[in-house]
């Protein structure tokens, strides 16, 4: 027997059945366009938890809790009259009736309704599916079954290689485990890659010891010999593991349609129309569940423009349609770049291949464009995804491709422009896919008052998805402005009518040491948090000034003003620097026995150094005052400064070696290392062109070849990862380290506030060939000046933690608080992998609860 749940409200009743992202979305959609006031809207979610980003559910095992991800705590629906249930399964519709039931026996009537109900995972039927230690990966309630069998076991194992199966891989390296991947198809991520690529992105994932049998087939799990499963393969090998996570695809959650006799395909999903109304116009489906045009859309975006069609449609809006979506995706698997643009399989008539592959760097870029080579009909990218964004707007758009297209995907060809100019985007081309917002809306938005990319981001919610976008939103943004005659102003800030490069040359010629003093001459008011740490930069690579000083200390930021990377939850970290990653046993063991005695996480960095985590502000002059002992340097991690110089061991060590990388490396790191820069700098040494130290992704690139040693300049990693450009051959230590001062002279000169030295060069006119008239054949005569302004800050140089532990009023900074001793209750950590990390919100509480 059913119980009645009734509401009072004269208003038609609107429920949707799923609180995933897509339907979240849809509900923000209705209260966008006032639809909590034309209708009553109920909300039922499966889950104990409101709508979560899935999109980053990986997080959760990097710190994050349920909270942090969180899209909603219920405020706006509270705050506008919409009904919501968690722990609520809706069992059965009687369409007639127009009547839900719910697992608990009660229903309720309702007058439109939204199934928002998403896809489960598919679980291949292999005989053993079912054993213990065995999960999928889809909710939060997942993830904590995973991480607490994690803690007992060492060896796990992903069952599918597609995105969501490398998400899942990635998920149990984090959690310590010796991970594997297991995928049927011939290479990983069968849909969006080709064989080539797939094979590329094989080795990459294999290179961070992940182990991955690809064309696979699990036949049978068993118990394990040496661990809990064994899987057994069709081809007679097998694997032993302790945990097995099912990876393997998603179907849709149709069994609502199925049970009422709603329309659905031959392979599952709801059937909708552009409206996204089913058989029954007085339902809708959205997101995962639905089937548009014979095909399932598994990713956000056209989840959310699905909830916008609907949601118009529901308030009146028969223009707002789905016709489908871009499928194309850009993501970092396991750290590795990989990227799919429309027929990334070669599969339209008459289509023709670009192909571009770098086996030394483990790129693979491929195009597909149209029989007559005028339009990108596909592209694949795995290794560097700094191609992707102009790809994608070549495709999206139907812009005619340059006559060289195939420079769109090769490295930089001198003059040949790769780019693509935002005037030539049209109006109808989509800047931020997550939100649907074209660059037609950016320019509404400018053209109402959005004068700045914040308030277009407010207006329109271009940027706040995945924050794919933003570079091109900037662009556009100013593009914008400029045409409406509005001046993009190049000021640094308010404070000061000048660019960096202008403040500079100010501070230089006229011999200004201070803040206070180049305000006073050159520009007005107090200053602010752009131009103080800026002019704190310039001073200290001018003059090489002691960044604490007292007239100095009010310009930096926190972690300069502190010496060290604040963390989220308000700790620091400590690097020593160690230079071209050579350390002595002795001082690695005080590396230890200082994290040991303070409780702090280390970690071996990729550039070659040791951090130290978890160090509360009093602790830190405690902790260098140990180190300083021991013969170790500040590491300037915290500064926008040298950081790193990478090196292989080079001719001392290695068979292949044809130089001393060691040697060199630690030269080269002990003559930069005062720097101070508009940008972090990190260079590399490999002792061969095999290439072990990455030269050729640093901003200074250093490798040994038989006839001295290549220089490569202006690369980097980062969020758009470049490589370095050849800049000289064959040099002799003299006239490497030459070349090296002038250019990074020349840079700390010229370049803009925190710009980094791919764009600064990028940015020259002339680019590589005008850097190389300039500093190799002196085309300015300024050679003579950066080489004694780079002796000046060699000779200069002072480790910055040794001077402050002698400076009794720079100690006095790093008290916690004034007027208290006591530590800070907020710094809470849990111990993972043998080490602490810091609490989660949602553990903090758990533990606050505890103790109460």
């Amino acid at each position: 027997m059913t119980s009645t749940v009734s509401f009072l409200n004269t208003k038609p009743h609107l429920v949707v059945i799923g609180n995933g992202m897509v339907g979240h979305h849809f509900v923000e959609q209705m209260i966008d366009q006032g639809g909590h006031d034309t209708f009553q809207i109920t909300v039922f979610g499966e889950e104990s938890y409101l709508a979560y980003d899935r999109v980053h559910l990986s997080e959760y095992f990097t710190g994050k809790g349920a909270a942090d991800l969180a899209m909603t705590d219920g405020t706006l629906y509270s705050e506008h009259g919409v009904r919501y249930f968690t722990n609520s399964l809706v069992t059965e519709i009687d369409r007639e009736a127009k009547q839900l039931i719910l697992k608990d026996g009660k229903s309720l009537s309702y007058d439109k309704l939204v199934l928002a109900t998403g896809s489960y995972p598919f679980v291949p039927p292999i005989p053993g599916h079912k054993r213990d230690n065995t999960f999928v990966y889809r909710t939060l309630d997942d993830l904590d079954a995973i991480r607490a069998c994690a803690k007992q076991v060492t060896r796990g194992t992903v069952v599918g290689g597609g995105l969501l199966g490398l998400e899942a891989a990635n998920a149990l390296k984090n959690l310590g485990l010796e991970t594997s991947v297991v995928e049927f198809a011939p290479r990983l991520m069968p849909v969006q890659l080709d064989e080539k690529g797939g094979a590329v992105l094989k080795e990459m994932i294999e290179g961070l010891d992940v182990k991955v049998y690809t064309d696979t087939a699990t036949k049978e799990i068993i118990e394990g010999e040496s661990a809990f499963h064994r899987m057994n393969f069709a081809d007679g090998s097998h694997l032993e593991t302790d945990l097995i996570l099912f990876s393997a695809g998603i179907r849709p959650q149709d069994a609502l349609a199925h049970q009422s006799g709603l329309s659905v395909g031959e392979r599952g999903g709801i059937s909708v129309n552009n409206h996204c109304q089913t058989s029954d116009e007085d339902i809708y489906a959205i997101g995962e569940c639905a089937l548009w045009n014979n095909r399932i859309f598994g990713l956000v975006a056209p989840g959310y423009a699905m909830a916008k069609s609907a949601a118009g449609h529901l308030m009146g809006d028969a223009g707002v349609t789905f016709t489908g979506a871009d499928m194309s995706t850009k993501l970092k698997l396991l750290g590795c770049d990989v990227g799919s643009v429309g027929d990334a399989h070669a599969q339209s008539q008459g289509c023709k291949v670009f192909v571009y592959q770098d086996e030394i760097s483990q790129s693979y870029r491929k195009m597909v464009v149209s029989e007559d080579g005028k339009k990108l009909l596909g592209a694949v990218l795995v290794g560097d995804n700094s191609y992707y964004d102009t790809l994608l707007q070549y495709y999206l758009n139907a812009i005619d491709l340059p006559e060289q297209a195939q420079a769109l995907i090769l490295p930089a060809m001198g003059d040949v422009p790769v780019g693509l100019g935002v005037d030539a985007l049209p109006a109808t081309a989509s800047i931020c896919s997550c939100h649907n917002v074209s660059k037609q809306d950016i320019n509404d938005a400018v053209c109402s008052g959005a004068l700045s990319v914040s308030d277009v981001k407010g207006t329109t919610k271009a940027g706040t998805g995945c924050g794919g976008c933003a570079a091109l939103l900037k662009k556009v943004v100013d593009n914008e402005l400029l045409a409406l005659g509005v001046e993009v102003s190049t000021d640094i800030c308010e404070h000061f009518a000048y660019t960096r490069q202008d403040l500079y040359n100010l501070v230089k010629i006229g011999e200004i040491k201070t803040f206070n003093e180049l305000l006073k001459t050159h520009g007005k008011g107090h200053g602010c948090e752009i131009c103080k740490p800026a002019v704190g930069s310039i001073l200290a690579s001018v003059w090489n000034d002691y960044v604490l000083k007292k007239e100095h200390i009010s310009l930096q930021d926190t972690n300069d003003r502190f010496l060290a990377n604040m963390q989220k939850d308000g700790t620091y970290s400590i690097v020593p620097r160690i230079p071209g990653g050579e350390i002595t046993p002795d001082r690695l063991i005080v590396l230890g026995e200082v994290a040991k005695e303070y409780g702090l996480y280390t970690k071996v960095t990729g550039g070659q150094r040791i951090d130290l985590f978890g160090a509360t502000l009093p602790q830190l002059p405690e902790i260098w005052e140990k180190l300083i002992a021991a013969g170790f340097e500040t590491g300037q991690a915290y500064g926008k400064s040298l950081r790193t110089v990478k090196s292989c061991v080079g001719s001392t060590w290695c068979r292949y070696g044809v130089n001393d990388s060691m040697k060199m490396a630690i030269d080269l790191e002990n003559r930069y290392k005062g720097l101070r820069s508009p940008h972090k700098i990190k260079f590399a040494v490999s002792g061969c062109t095999r290439e072990c130290a990455e030269a050729q992704s640093k901003d200074i690139g250093v490798i040994a070849t038989e006839g001295g040693w290549n220089l490569y300049v202006c690369g980097n990693g980062g969020m758009k990862p470049r490589h370095g450009d050849l800049f000289a051959k064959d040099l002799d230590d003299e006239t490497l380290v030459k070349y090296i001062d002038r250019v990074l002279m020349f840079y700390t000169k010229t370049a803009d506030r925190l710009q980094r030295t791919s764009v600064w060069m990028d940015g020259l006119e002339g680019g590589l060939d005008y850097l190389k008239e300039v500093v190799i054949n002196d085309k300015l005569g300024l050679c003579g000046e950066l080489e004694a302004s780079m002796q000046h800050v060699v000779n200069t140089f002072q480790c910055e933690w040794k001077t402050t532990l002698e400076d009794p009023e720079a100690l006095k900074t790093f008290r916690q608080f004034v007027n208290y001793e006591g530590s800070d209750s907020n710094v809470v950590f849990v111990e993972e992998r043998d080490q602490m990390r810091p609490a989660t919100e949602s553990e903090k509480q758990q533990l606050i609860a505890k103790v109460g």
